[in-house]
This record gives C-alpha cells, structure tokens and sequence, in this order.
C-alpha cells in the first residue's frame, strides 16, 4: 500500500512539475479533439473548484484523511482493499503536499490541475488515482469484501 501510494505521489509531482513548465502561459494543447486537452490551472478548491475559499479547511480534511488510511493501513489483509487504500492514500498525500507547499502560502495552496476532460473538469493524476481508488472501495464495499481479508473457509476434521 505504501509502495503504491508512494508512486501515486511521484508520478503526480512529476507531471505537475512537467505541467508547469510546459502549460503555462499556453494555450489548450489537444490530445483527443477537444474531448481532452492539457491547459494549466490552479485550484484553489475540491473537485469542479468547489469550496474555494475555505482551502485551509480543505487541508484539514486532507490531513484528516492521509492519517485515518495511515492507521487502518495496519489492519489490511486484503490485496484488493490495499490496492484501494493505496491509491486514495496517494492521491491525498501529494493534494496535501499541494496545499501546504504551494502559493499562495502554507495551509492555502493550489492544487496543479492540467487534465481537462469535456471541458467539464480539470484535473490531474492524483484524481485519477482517487476516482479509481474510492470506485474500487465502494466496489469492494458491495460485494463485502473485508478490509482482513477473505473468510478462512471452515476446517472438518484433520
């Protein structure tokens, strides 16, 4: 789970870094049409900029949620649910790192989006990771697969 959380983690800081270098100042490049593009924002905000003006809030409840996977971590048996775990776990460390090393300051920076699907949302790897990774739990979830692992199936006789 760390490993993969970790990889999370790089690969976003390295596509933001690229992102930043390449994207500013530029028009949308396309990658498909117009369907997805690379355009260069920051996002003050969650998801569709929501919240924007409470970001300090937003790093909060990010650090809130990399230390409560960082404690369930412990218990995961299950290869599926660290899978899960570790892409949410990523894709919040490097949103975290964001809004507390980014400007406009500690606590209050802007989140590096550069993917723009539909022109709809813009977004980045870390919400890849987390789209995928929360979609696998909820998936997990219903069909009762548990953070231990699969039931040990009954033992008759010797």
């Amino acid at each position: 789970m760390v490993v993969l959380a970790g990889a999370v983690v790089v690969v976003d800081q390295l596509t933001k870094l690229w992102a930043v270098s390449a994207l500013g100042g530029r028009a949308p490049v396309a990658v498909v049409g117009e369907l997805i593009q690379l355009r260069l924002t920051y996002n003050a905000g969650a998801a569709f900029s929501f919240a924007e003006r409470f970001t300090w809030v937003l790093t909060v409840i990010t650090a809130a949620v990399v230390v409560t996977i960082s404690i369930v971590a412990v218990r995961v048996r299950s290869r599926a649910w660290m899978v899960s775990l570790g892409l949410v776990l990523g894709g919040a460390a490097t949103h975290l790192l964001d809004r507390m090393f980014r400007e406009p300051g500690l606590a209050r920076g802007h989140v590096v989006d550069f993917i723009d699907y539909f022109g709809f949302f813009v977004g980045n790897v870390a919400d890849i990771a987390l789209v995928v990774g929360v979609s696998l739990a909820v998936l997990l979830n219903l069909r009762g697969v548990l953070l231990s692992g699969p039931a040990e199936p009954a033992r008759v006789g010797r």
